[in-house]
């Protein structure tokens, strides 16, 4: 290789790095924006106008091809923006608010189970393996008292993050203890927005079950019990948020 040839390679290699920040924000790919998106061109296209009510959400789901999940955070995003009313018993109707670009609500509540699905049966069958008697009596502390305040919502919710993050604690490694806490810290208003949706006391109790299931394989020193504990935790959650 000549001298030409080697400063042709060297200035192409410097061009790289200029080339991989041009892409654009993550947050642009987000699946539920994608969806909106999908969502107001198919009323633009079939001349659906402020008032006018769309089609049920099996139908818009088949008609976009898309998942029941996916579309159920669009709509939640495009209510959340002003763009769409649901009524109770009635449907989603368009209204007459006009929005450019929807607002930014950080990652889907599907997204985040996703993730969670990963992290979390991997984080219990860890801590079943290392936790210390201390530990141990921090995850039946923390499962005490989500059912203690099983009527306040708020205080509910709040030990409820408390006992998934006593588990990662729980594991001995902080790194791990601050992915949980990061993952916790994405549920924004498209979580709370569909959580509440769903929020009953049957679904409660069923959370504090699942919980002392998880507890009890850790207590038992069991990986294999606890990781599917969590994970089954997780998917009921999942296909709660994601039913008819």
């Amino acid at each position: 290789m000549d001298n030409r040839d080697t400063r042709e390679t060297a200035g192409k290699a410097a061009e790289r790095p200029a080339q991989l920040a041009i892409h654009e924000p993550f947050h642009e790919q987000r699946p539920y924006l994608l969806v909106a998106e999908r969502v107001r061109e198919f009323a633009r296209q079939n001349g659906i106008g402020p008032g006018a009510r769309l089609p049920s959400e099996r139908i818009l789901a088949s008609k976009l091809h898309v998942s029941r999940a996916s579309l159920r955070e669009a709509l939640i995003a495009l209510e959340l923006g002003g763009l769409i009313d649901v009524r109770s018993c009635s449907g989603v109707y368009l209204r007459a608010c006009k929005v450019n670009r929807l607002p930014e609500a950080g990652p889907g509540p599907f997204e985040l189970l996703s993730a969670r699905r990963l992290v979390e049966p991997e984080l219990a069958a860890m801590a079943a393996r290392v936790a210390t008697d201390g530990a141990i009596d921090a995850l039946f502390a923390a499962a005490a008292e989500m059912e203690r305040l099983q009527g306040d919502k708020a205080g509910c919710e709040r030990a409820d993050r408390a006992f998934h993050q006593a588990i990662a604690e729980a594991t001995g490694n902080s790194a791990l203890a601050g992915v949980v806490d990061y993952l916790w810290n994405q549920r924004g208003s498209l979580w709370l927005t569909l959580e509440e949706l769903f929020e009953t006391e049957e679904l409660r109790k069923e959370t504090l079950a699942d919980h002392r299931r998880i507890v009890q394989a850790i207590s038992a020193h069991d990986p294999a019990a606890a990781r599917q504990a969590m994970r089954a935790h997780l998917e009921r959650v999942s296909r709660t948020l994601s039913r008819g």
